[in-house]
């Protein structure tokens, strides 16, 4: 018995780093996951990778017609959701003189909006005693220069996070956030230049106090323990999976 057997789960930006190592990890604990992401290519390739315990729905979580399209393929199969983690989102660096309306707009669309209209759409399908995981970060703790929309769009992840709680407790519902620090994916390395992002890497390892970032399935192990019934008394949190790097 896995820890998520029976249950059938979402995930978000299913198609690399946290997101494919979660939904891997949760179907290997027993769970039918669904998965998403803005990339066929991605997806097929995820499917393929995770087994036939797996959906994949290509869209995009900041377009509505993409979450209803989603939301119609969970609801046929029939279980409803014992699992969501909202995962999908992303950033890039920008100065607060380089900052255009159009980066804040479509980083709050992505990270902020995106969780929201996922969380949303997703409600009239939950179970009771589902658990809903937000992806926050631990940029919204620190000043991290030319990070200001990405960090502020996490902060408010953190936010969301306690009100979603709050709002879904009596429908038995718990919501915690998940604060990874830096963690080796596609999505971290590709905001350098590729003859620069082991050096980007090994900037970001030295601002931990266990001297390296982390691995993708490291994060996700702790998304299904949120996930999962061990946590069943825990509600309203941030899980820092950092390295120490906010605590120490």
């Amino acid at each position: 018995m896995g820890q998520l057997s029976g249950k059938t789960a979402l995930v978000t930006g299913a198609t690399s780093g946290i997101g494919l190592a979660t939904a891997r990890r949760m179907a290997a604990e027993g769970a039918y996951v669904f998965i998403t992401g803005r990339s066929q290519v991605g997806i097929d390739e995820a499917v393929a990778e995770i087994g036939d315990c797996v959906t994949g729905v290509r869209g995009d979580v900041a377009n509505q017609d993409d979450l209803d399209a989603l939301a119609a393929a969970i609801k046929a199969h029939g279980t409803g959701l014992d699992v969501v983690f909202a995962n999908a989102g992303g950033g890039e660096f920008s100065r607060l003189g380089e900052i255009t309306l159009k980066h804040l707009c479509d980083t709050f669309n992505r990270n902020v909006g995106g969780t929201v209209f996922t969380v949303q759409t997703m409600l009239p399908l939950l179970n009771p005693g589902a658990s809903i995981v937000l992806a926050g970060s631990t940029s919204a703790s620190n000043g991290m220069p030319a990070f200001g929309a990405y960090a502020a769009s996490k902060a408010a992840i953190r936010s969301l996070g306690r009100t979603f709680a709050a709002e879904l407790v009596d429908r038995g519902i718990r919501v915690n956030t998940i604060v990874p620090g830096p963690v080796e994916t596609r999505g971290l390395k590709e905001l350098a230049p590729a003859d620069q992002q082991q050096a980007l890497l090994d900037a970001q390892a030295a601002t931990v106090p266990m001297k390296r970032v982390g691995q993708p399935e490291e994060i996700a192990a702790v998304v299904v323990f949120l996930a999962s019934d061990a946590s069943s008394f825990m509600t309203g949190t941030e899980v820092f999976a950092d390295g120490g790097a906010e605590q120490l």
